[in-house]
């Protein structure tokens, strides 16, 4: 009986070009890929600045709605004793007390109203600043602090490990000055919230008892604040130092818009008077960032590097000073002190004394190395003194014909012919 016959093998070639396709198609596809993201993700086109600065104006926007209405909340379900219980202060038995002074009464002792005071102009208030920033620039020209500590904060241990040691390579404070404008006293409660809204709110229809006032002023400042960085990223997988990338990095700060608010927050016990001061989220800050990639094949002004730095530096300000959160500087005592009289009969000693109080261990130094330069003269002086009048003396005994024997040489040996 015959075998049967095995069935025919398929064709190689057939086999051979399918696997040729697939490695083509799929080579194919991870260049379209990688083209698709250096495009779109890397040197696509970033949305207009006012656009973005729409964007996250409404991103703010809606966070302060939700953090009042939080607020609202709570104080609609807690009782009046409960808010009130933890203010009550401890009151003296000598001095006189006053009747509780509240936010009109002390609007009206000022002749202040709130619904028809014009804004002020804030002149004077621009002059000060402007000198106090002055006077801020021109220390950082002679002394190099503020650059030691910027580069001490970037390269402190919250660096990353992929980054390099970062090193400044250019810092600019500007030449302008902020200008603020518009200023009005508004009264708020303890917790920021502007009365008016309060009441709106359905939430104490009438005045609250421990509100505070607050300032509200418009600032503008049009410069070109500017911090240059360079580093290197660095690829640590699958070992160290595989790759190393360059990078350079220059943040300017073109104009910053936005609205102010400064308060007085009371002390209490055993807790010193504070300076409150935070911006409205109604802010714009514009800014202009360059970026240099590479060593060689350097790629300039990446837009995404751009947009990632920016929303860095909006996430940063947000988080620190702009409402619901704000900055509390603590006040020093403003009763009249002895220790801090300037002037007067005893102008040279306090001013003085007020000097070495101003510029502390650098003024010491200076007088430390005056000092030492004064001894160093009258030791130079004493041996030149000392020089002369022994030159002196050896040309006179020369003159008389005393002179002194060489060492060694015989006695009278001067004398022979």
């Amino acid at each position: 009986m015959a075998a049967p016959d095995a069935a025919p093998p398929l064709p190689k070639t057939e086999s051979s070009l399918s696997f040729t396709q697939g490695l083509l198609l799929g080579q194919l596809s991870i260049v379209l890929l990688l083209g698709a993201f250096i495009k779109f993700f890397i040197f696509g086109d970033p949305p207009s600045a006012d656009v973005t600065a729409s964007l996250r104006a409404t991103e703010r926007r809606s966070r302060t709605l939700a953090h009042k209405r939080s607020l609202l909340s709570l104080r609609s379900t807690s009782t009046p004793s409960s808010q009130t219980r933890t203010l009550q202060k401890k009151r003296s038995s000598v001095l006189r007390n006053p009747p509780p002074l509240t936010t009109n009464t002390i609007l009206s002792k000022t002749y202040y109203n709130v619904d028809a005071h014009q804004p002020e102009s804030l002149d004077w208030f621009n002059v000060l600043i402007a000198q106090t920033i002055a006077q801020f620039r021109s220390d950082a020209q002679h002394d190099d602090a503020i650059l030691t500590s910027l580069t001490q904060a970037l390269n402190s241990n919250s660096r990353p490990d992929f980054l390099d040691e970062i090193k400044i390579t250019e810092l600019s404070l500007g030449e302008d000055f902020p200008i603020f404008s518009n200023c009005r006293v508004i009264p708020v409660d303890e917790d920021g919230l502007v009365l008016g809204d309060i009441r709106k709110g359905g939430v104490g229809g009438g005045e609250r008892e421990h509100g505070r006032l607050q300032a509200r002023m418009d600032v503008d400042l049009s410069d070109f604040i500017t911090l240059a960085l360079e580093t290197k990223l660095l690829l640590n997988y699958p070992k160290p130092l595989v790759a190393i990338l360059p990078v350079a990095l220059a943040v300017s700060v073109v104009r910053f818009s936005g609205t102010l608010s400064i308060s007085f927050v009371p002390g209490t016990a055993g807790n010193a008077t504070t300076l409150a001061f935070s911006f409205l989220d109604d802010y714009r800050l514009d800014l202009s960032i360059r970026s240099l990639v590479g060593s060689r094949s350097r790629l300039q002004d990446v837009p995404k590097i751009a947009q990632l730095v920016e929303q860095r530096l909006h996430m940063w300000f947000d988080e620190r000073c702009v409402e619901p959160r704000f900055q509390q500087i603590e006040l020093p005592s403003l009763w009249p002190r002895k220790k801090n009289t300037r002037g007067g009969e005893e102008g040279v000693g306090v001013e003085r004394e007020s000097l070495g109080r101003a510029k502390g261990k650098e003024v010491q130094r200076d007088l430390r190395e005056e000092a030492r330069r004064e001894v160093e003269a009258e030791q130079r002086a004493k041996v030149e003194s000392e020089r002369v009048e022994a030159e002196g003396l050896r040309w006179r005994r020369r003159a008389r014909g005393e002179e002194y024997a060489m060492p060694g040489s015989m006695p009278g040996g001067l004398g022979m012919t």
